[in-house]
């Protein structure tokens, strides 16, 4: 149950429209469930701002099925799970079947919000192709936050002229999320150019001593270019989080 939700209740237990035993069955779910190996957490949203997102590495197939129907059958709110197996997936079809969901990146998203007008102005940017898979990520993170994201995929510094193409549409954006890995220059680059927040995401691409995108992560860190954020390796879901919940806040004010 989201903000909305539960002020939409209390204004129609106060005009009547619906009794206080009414109202206790919806919150007698809050704040989990125990549905016998997970608590599932319907007050994450209250507190968040989000709904619970369940990550799906390490859970059986059954674990999976079990929390989803858990959180479809009592809330209006979109479900996401992230980085499935082809197991999880097998498991989840009857359901997907049943539901309006999208799939990318090895997550799937169902009952996807609409999109709230008016839009921020997202860009996801990666160095590399092989960048996109945690773009994917990021994307359908943002898409149950209601956030229709762009994209502008292989403009790396290794071909400066490519990212130079778009200029325009990268300094027009409210809010860019950068996706690289090999040094991670990347970030530092897009930083120079736009005054907008930047959530920076170090991917495990690359050769040499790349170290897995650990050379990524510390330039990133170290960058030159002042105020940006830094998630951790491959983790496009936390860095479309963080910017969610940054664009709330400056949407509110």
């Amino acid at each position: 149950m989201d903000e909305a939700a539960l002020t939409h209740l209390i204004a129609a237990i106060a005009d009547g429209s619906v009794t206080p035993d009414a109202a206790v069955d919806q919150l007698r779910r809050l704040p989990f469930v125990d549905t016998g190996d997970a608590l599932v957490d319907h007050h994450r949203s209250l507190r968040q701002g989000m709904p619970e997102v369940i990550y799906g590495p390490g859970k059986s197939p059954e674990q999976c099925v079990a929390i989803i129907q858990e959180m479809l059958g009592h809330s209006d709110e979109p479900v996401l799970i992230t980085r499935t197996s082809a197991e999880q997936l097998v498991a989840l079809e009857s359901i997907i079947a049943d539901e309006h969901s999208v799939r990318s990146g090895g997550c799937v998203l169902f009952r996807p919000p609409e999109f709230v007008d008016p839009q921020p102005n997202v860009l996801v940017i990666t160095a590399g192709t092989s960048d996109i898979p945690v773009a994917d990520e990021a994307i359908i993170t943002l898409a149950a936050s209601g956030i229709d994201a762009t994209r502008l995929h292989d403009v790396g510094v290794a071909g400066l002229h490519r990212l130079l193409a778009h200029l325009d549409q990268v300094t027009s954006a409210d809010a860019i999320i950068v996706i690289a890995g090999m040094e991670g220059a990347l970030a530092s680059v897009i930083g120079g150019l736009t005054s907008c927040p930047i959530i920076a995401v170090p991917t495990s691409v690359g050769y040499g001593s790349g170290l897995e995108g650990v050379t990524a992560l510390l330039a990133m860190h170290a960058s030159c270019a002042s105020g940006i954020s830094v998630v951790g390796i491959d983790n496009g879901f936390g860095a479309a989080v963080a910017l969610s919940r940054m664009l709330k806040r400056i949407v509110t004010k």
